[in-house]
């Protein structure tokens, strides 16, 4: 194998297959990276055994030359110091050869590293996606399903289904739901080529965070391929698989309440603000509980207080408040995550009682829900 590749290119797809390998891994190959030059252009694979990331340098881009093929072949090197050496080389143009006995060459300007690599045909092969069951959505909208959603996930491996993601795909919308079981954040989008089948499938928190960070600055619509044991997202010259986690999801739609007692409307980012100056003196307390109450019909109270530290208040006016007034406490860690994912528009808070669940929204459409649980204080 002999090829010249730029090495701005080459760094980009580094930057994408780093995120799938771990040191952690038992099986001594997934340390690697695999290289393939094809006649079409590069391809580098890495995986940790739950993710797989394979990334594409063409040889040719709008006209312009990025790979120089001499000779096709594969290999594997060590992720960690590839990575490195990549990364420091003095010129944008970067030669790999592989010698005999997987020994490796590789030049740029006056620089030689010499690595010792492995037989490409140890590493694991992708995993073989049946494509009846995909569709396409905007990356955009991918990215806000994620930021919207994961961070909800239990962060226990006691019920390891929680630490995932649930997509349901039914009647042409896209449900996905992430539950601790302390709160729940749920996204709904409607699909216009959705799969005709229903598809329901828990997709691992870590494996969406990462996803994410390859989404950056990827505009292209990403297609979804589904299967019983595997997703794959397919965004520009990215394929990200990912394993799906066993075991069935439980039933969230019973937990949301269908009625309210009290109706609290308010601007998103000034609660946002309010409860993390609360939660100031909340920290040293093990829960960082900050109490919320309702007073009158155009303001609520956000307040903490710590016997060690000291206490604070502050009203915060509401849109709108109607029904019975209220006193409830909860995690303000909790509630600023859901305020974030609604994105400081006018919220809507719902109330069913002091020690039942509460749901917010946003005031404008029901894309979005959270929902916490309140915290006992007395």
């Amino acid at each position: 194998m002999k090829f010249e590749v730029m090495r701005d290119r080459l760094l980009e797809a580094l930057n994408n297959v780093m995120k799938a390998v771990s040191s952690k891994t038992t099986v001594q190959i997934l340390t690697g990276i695999k290289i393939e030059a094809k006649q079409e252009g590069i391809y580098l694979t890495g995986s940790d055994a739950d993710i797989t990331i394979q990334t594409f340098i063409p040889v040719e881009e709008d006209g312009e030359q990025i790979v120089q093929l001499t000779q096709t072949g594969s290999i594997v090197l060590q992720a960690r110091f590839f990575n490195e050496i990549v990364r420091k080389l003095p010129t944008n143009d970067v030669m790999i050869e592989v010698k005999n006995n997987f020994q490796t060459d590789i030049r740029s300007g006056k620089s030689e590293f010499h690595l010792i690599g492995q037989d490409a045909n140890d590493y694991p092969l992708l995993p073989q996606m049946e494509e009846d069951q995909s569709f396409t959505i905007p990356a955009e909208l991918v990215k806000s399903i994620i930021r919207e959603t994961v961070f909800a996930v239990s962060t226990s491996e006691s019920r390891p289904v929680l630490t995932g993601v649930n997509w349901q795909i039914k009647d042409g919308e896209l449900m996905c739901v992430a539950t601790d079981s302390h709160r729940l954040a749920r996204r709904s989008t409607k699909l216009e080529n959705g799969p005709s089948e229903a598809y329901n499938a828990v997709i691992p928190g870590k494996s969406l965070n990462e996803l994410n960070k390859i989404l950056e600055d990827n505009s292209d619509p990403v297609e979804i391929v589904l299967t019983s044991q595997q997703i794959l997202f397919k965004a520009g010259n990215v394929l990200f698989y990912s394993r799906l986690l066993e075991g069935n999801y439980p039933d969230t739609s019973r937990l949301i309440p269908s009625e309210h007692k009290t109706l609290v409307v308010v601007n998103g980012r000034a609660l946002h603000q309010a409860i993390d100056r609360a939660s100031l003196l909340a920290r040293e307390d093990r829960n960082n509980v900050v109490r919320f109450t309702t007073q009158g019909q155009s303001a609520v109270e956000v307040s903490s207080n710590s016997p060690e530290i000291g206490k604070v208040e502050e009203q915060v006016l509401a849109e709108q408040i109607e029904g019975e007034e209220l006193v409830i406490s909860f995690s303000a860690k909790y509630m600023m995550d859901a305020l974030k994912a609604i994105e400081g528009h006018d919220v809507q808070i719902q109330f069913t009682g002091v020690m039942r669940p509460f749901i917010l929204k946003s005031a404008h459409d029901d894309a979005i829900l959270q929902l916490i649980l309140p915290v006992r204080t007395y």
